[in-house]
């Protein structure tokens, strides 16, 4: 088994062995007004219940289902705001990067540059986050195996960054469907050696499910969650919106923003006792 590293991101230790941290906000951003109200709203939450948070939040939904699919409001306006939220409420912000040139433009507004699923083997993209200096968070690809991500890791690695998060967003499972294999979570940490993050929306979603756009079943996210947290993660990711049904994207497997408080609070139960009797594999 790997040496198990530990990640800084602005004031906050991740860690596998270490009180999980929630990366959590909109799937993307939607105005100025809409990411302060959901960054303070996370920011006060996270604080009352002793959370490290990381806001996460997206300026282009590059993958969208169809063309007509609303991408978000573009770099330029976006990372000024994401900027914003970082100074205001004191949070690390995470966004997604999809092109080499986007890297080291977004690093300079955010703490976590994100590689997209789709794209966590694009050596290029990969060597350009790295390069920034800024922790990056890799999505494993619904097509890879979990011991294929210490060839991405690697790609980081010896790029010169060591501040890497690697998270689990589901298999492909036939058409329309993801399914979380939860021996993933250890097979990475034992091969990678850094912090794994469980993806609890994205694992529910069902890609290209409603014709012109995804669909998703948000009523397993709480049970995916659960399961994750009970192996002992680093980090859970959950998208969540104030009125996920009218959300541009992504709003059937997000978490409405009522509910996280009495989830989170299940979960840091599940986190608990997983951290007070470890499970490794060799």
């Amino acid at each position: 088994m790997s040496v198990q590293r530990r990640v800084r991101v602005g004031g906050l230790e991740i860690g596998n062995e270490l009180p999980f941290t929630l990366i959590a906000g909109p799937c993307q951003l939607e105005s100025r007004q809409h990411a302060l109200e959901m960054s303070h709203a996370l920011s006060e939450l996270a604080g009352k219940l002793g959370i490290g948070l990381i806001y996460k939040t997206s300026f282009d939904k590059a993958n969208r289902t169809s063309i007509k699919g609303e991408r978000g409001l573009g770099m330029a306006k976006s990372l000024p705001i994401m900027a914003e939220v970082r100074e205001t409420y004191g949070c690390p912000v995470l966004t997604d990067v999809h092109e080499p040139d986007q890297c080291a433009i977004v690093a300079e507004a955010v703490d976590v540059l994100q590689i997209p699923a789709f794209l966590c083997r694009q050596t290029d993209l990969l060597v350009a986050a790295a390069k920034t200096g800024r922790a990056v968070n890799v999505k494993k690809g619904q097509f890879l195996a979990p011991w294929d991500m210490k060839n991405v890791v690697a790609k980081l690695v010896e790029s010169g960054n060591e501040n890497v998060l690697v998270t689990e967003r589901g298999a492909s499972f036939g058409y329309n469907t993801l399914v979380s294999d939860m021996r993933a979570l250890p097979i990475m940490a034992a091969q990678t050696g850094f912090p794994v993050v469980f993806d609890a929306t994205h694992s529910v979603q069902q890609p290209g499910g409603q014709g012109t756009s995804s669909g998703g079943q948000r009523e397993f996210v709480p049970i995916l969650a659960r399961a994750a947290l009970s192996i002992g993660v680093a980090a859970v990711f959950m998208e969540t919106h104030q009125d996920p049904d009218h959300a541009p994207s992504d709003g059937p497997n997000m978490v409405p923003l009522k509910e996280m408080p009495a989830l989170l609070e299940t979960l840091l139960a599940f986190d608990r006792l997983a951290k007070a009797n470890p499970v490794s594999i060799g």
